[in-house]
């Protein structure tokens, strides 16, 4: 389940290529973007219809040009090439990779220091996972920072921060107590950090080429992770926990130092809006807790981001509840040994889909395809419930996890209905529900396993999804007019729209923040 947690909370979600009318800093020789500028007053729902593109000029943007306006100018799927070939893309991806390396070595190092020093298996599973607890805390009280701050400054800012925590795990002056409590600390920034990232990725790549680059993301982060566990042990032997440590302090440094000079400086988002409002955004001036929580639940009050949101967070989340309880299913089939082989079939599965979906897929059919796609989720796990054998079982766990490549069917629809001043915290509150769910659902799935056989609670989880998926069917399947920007790619500019009197209905109605 670590592996869904982690890729899950490292890939984004959407676009659909708004652009910006013109951002501070960005000149005719930076590399080609595509940034969204929110109108503060106008109706969170159809915020699509008050974007305008441009790109600068003599800037080439192999990305962007390929999916210029025009019938059927977004049916052909993107490419991998075209989309490293965008330079500060390559730099984010090169340095979540880094990232996510460090990671898996810091976890699997700690987890080992812990048992040396205390005996205890409980304290040592508690820092295999005290990465991930943070969170759900960040994301609840913190995830504001991702707009308040210059994405730029607040990435590097962090690698740093892990590089200074790094370098102290490795000295080993700390007591486990405070090793637990300083990578827990550093824990609370991690879904800021993902956030901002996140965010970033539809300002770099537009169109179809961004539902591929946030594919590419997830499979890194899975891919990552599967390498990093299978190597972790030779790690280990080879330079010990505290030298692996020091192999973290070092992915940190490389990632910062890319990070810097690599991407370029962009302001906050939220000064951008306050900037192109003619005025300091309301939350600029609270808290960064209170403006959390204020944001939040306007993004919640939102019908279609609410939609949007539940999309993705219920229908996988209740399938990874089945991961919950492997080890117990397997244990009973007297193949205890053998867990390893449904959590990889689970991930190749996931890796699969996600790669299959996103580049072979037209944007127009991957997006009609979508709730179809939930639905694979579900249906194999109904057979648990015959308890089958260990071959059957991984083929089902692979069939299963192809499925959540239908988060890639609404990955341009969630972009296009968060404004842009607010979708670094929009992204960080997705994450921290995917990974919120996902735990919830996998605790309930081995409580359940306490009373009913593992193969029936598996079962179950299937049936859930099921349901989940007939619930929001309506927002998982396109509109009409989502199927005709996936069809056409990015929307021509649009003339200046009068205003509307039932535009003061949206939450947003006295600006986003």
């Amino acid at each position: 389940m670590a592996k869904r947690l982690a890729a899950t909370s490292a890939g984004v979600t959407s676009i659909r290529t708004p652009c910006s009318l013109g951002t501070p800093g960005r000149g005719p020789g930076d590399p080609a973007r595509i940034a969204v500028t929110a109108t503060p007053s106008a109706d969170v729902s159809s915020l699509a219809e008050s974007v305008a593109c441009s790109a600068s000029p003599g800037d080439p943007d192999p990305v962007s040009s390929s999916h210029s306006a025009g019938p059927g100018a977004g049916e052909r799927p993107a490419t991998f090439r075209a989309v490293l070939a965008v330079p500060e893309f390559l730099v984010l991806f090169t340095g979540f990779g880094v990232f996510m390396v460090g990671e898996t070595a810091k976890m699997l190092a700690l987890a080992v220091l812990v048992y040396d020093r205390t005996g205890s298996p409980l304290l040592s599973a508690f820092a295999y996972v005290v990465g991930f607890l943070p969170h759900a805390v960040g994301g609840l009280f913190l995830i504001s920072l991702a707009d308040r701050w210059p994405p730029r400054a607040l990435l590097v800012g962090y690698d740093l921060l892990r590089l200074t925590s790094a370098a102290l795990l490795a000295c080993g002056v700390l007591p486990p107590a405070g090793m637990l409590g300083l990578v827990f600390a550093v824990g609370l920034l991690a879904p800021v950090s993902t956030a901002t990232r996140n965010a970033l990725l539809p300002e770099l790549l537009s169109g179809d080429s961004y539902v591929l680059g946030r594919s590419l993301f997830t499979v890194a982060a899975g891919a990552t992770q599967v390498l990093g566990f299978a190597a972790g042990g030779l790690l280990l032997n080879l330079v010990g926990p505290y030298g692996a440590l020091w192999l973290t302090a070092a992915t940190c440094a490389i990632s910062a130092l890319l990070t810097r000079y690599g991407l370029t400086a962009r302001p906050a988002r939220s000064a951008t809006a306050a900037a192109g409002a003619g005025g300091d955004p309301a939350g600029g001036r609270s808290g960064v807790v209170g403006q959390t929580w204020r944001v939040n639940r306007l993004l919640l009050a939102d019908p279609r981001i609410r939609g949007l949101l539940l999309a993705q967070w219920l229908p996988g989340a209740l399938v990874v509840a089945a991961e919950g309880v492997i080890v117990p299913y397997v244990s009973a089939l007297g193949r205890a040994a053998d867990a390893g082989v449904l959590f990889a079939a689970s991930a190749l599965g996931m890796l699969t889909g996600e790669l299959a979906v996103g580049r072979l897929l037209a944007p127009a059919r991957r997006e009609r395809l979508t709730p179809w796609l939930a639905l694979l989720l579900g249906a194999p796990m109904l057979a648990f419930v015959a308890r089958p054998a260990l071959a059957t079982a991984t083929a089902l766990f692979w069939l299963s996890t192809l499925g959540f490549g239908y988060q890639l069917g609404l990955a341009r629809r969630f972009v296009s209905a968060v404004p842009e001043s607010r979708r670094g915290q929009a992204f960080g509150l997705l994450s921290t529900g995917l990974m919120t769910t996902q735990g919830v659902a996998a605790g309930l799935a081995g409580a359940l396993a306490e009373v009913l056989a593992p193969g029936t609670v598996m079962a179950l989880a299937g049936l859930a999804s099921l349901t989940a998926t007939g619930l929001l069917w309506r927002r998982l399947r396109p509109r009409p007019a989502d199927a005709r920007d996936a069809d056409t790619g990015p929307p021509a500019p649009p003339r200046p729209a009068r205003p509307r009197a039932r535009a003061g209905r949206s939450p947003w109605r006295h600006g986003p923040s």
